[in-house]
């Protein structure tokens, strides 16, 4: 078998709770990682002292806070691996996260993004994901329109891809992570070991999915992003159009929003129409 050199990168803000959990998740891996890079996004909590206690396991870089997105950039940036694997920090792997990855790996030499599947656990439940949240293989770039099916925690990458396609956009304050797999999914065939390597927790109080409303907003600016690219277009216009019928409709009391969004309504209506107008010419 090949040595993958894997480099682990946690963000983290104010997880006292949590962050200890994730760390050792790593630690306790069958095949370790080449290094575990935690990057403290400001956190005002009890989670720098806890990361202290790490000193001499991890590499815990301190920021001011400034994001989901520039803290794992900041991680990726210093990575020695040729392999990035993410982890959030309130999320767990199991102990063969890594032992698998490194196999899949070997076993499938083309590959540049794969991932695993996972546990789900909901305010400390056990909980079946929906079948929209399944987790498909291969060019799947039509099926992240709708909503993220790549998990960040568990996720492995290969660092040249990243070179390739960018990092995550450090604008964007949550749907970070949908921007970056539209970019990659355009090009490459996402991997799936159909093993569950992590746990992956939810319901609390302090997820970025809760601070946020619209959430498809952000997707939509996502999408925006792809088009001028004719290969996609006819899946991204009726996307971004249904996710604006649904925002409107749920945002009435916030008028001069619901303005705005009607008027972008209007121009990707129009736009998809002399698409398949012109198409049918074709």
């Amino acid at each position: 078998m090949n040595i993958v050199d894997i480099s682990v990168i946690i963000p983290v803000y104010n997880r006292q709770d949590t962050i200890r959990r994730s760390i050792d998740s790593v630690l306790k891996q069958t095949v370790k990682a080449c290094e575990i890079i935690v990057v403290d996004d400001g956190s005002t909590d009890d989670t720098g002292r806890i990361l202290d206690s790490y000193a001499d396991k991890v590499i815990v870089i301190t920021q001011e806070n400034r994001g989901v997105s520039a803290a794992r950039n900041v991680g990726i940036k210093i990575a020695r691996g040729n392999w990035i694997a993410l982890l959030d920090s309130d999320d767990e792997w199991l102990p063969k996260k890594l032992e698998w990855a490194a196999s899949y790996i070997n076993n499938n030499p083309d590959v540049k993004i794969f991932q695993t599947e996972e546990i789900w656990v909901r305010n400390g439940k056990r909980v079946n994901p929906k079948i929209k949240h399944k987790k498909v293989s291969g060019f799947i770039f039509k099926e992240s329109l709708p909503l993220c099916i790549i998990s960040p925690s568990a996720v492995v990458i290969k660092n040249e891809l990243l070179e390739e396609v960018g990092l995550f956009d450090e604008k964007l304050p949550v749907c970070e992570d949908y921007d970056l797999w539209l970019r990659i999914t355009k090009k490459y065939s996402v991997g799936l070991d159909e093993r569950a390597g992590i746990i992956k927790y939810g319901g609390h109080a302090d997820q970025l999915s809760r601070r946020y409303w619209g959430m498809d907003r952000y997707r939509i600016e996502a999408m925006e992003k792809h088009l001028n690219d004719n290969t996609f277009i006819r899946f991204i216009l009726p996307e971004i159009i249904q996710k604006l019928k649904i925002i409107i409709h749920g945002s009435l009391k916030r008028e001069k929003d619901v303005n705005a969004l009607r008027k972008k309504l209007e121009k990707y209506e129009t736009m998809l129409t002399n698409y398949l107008l012109n198409s049918h010419k074709d």
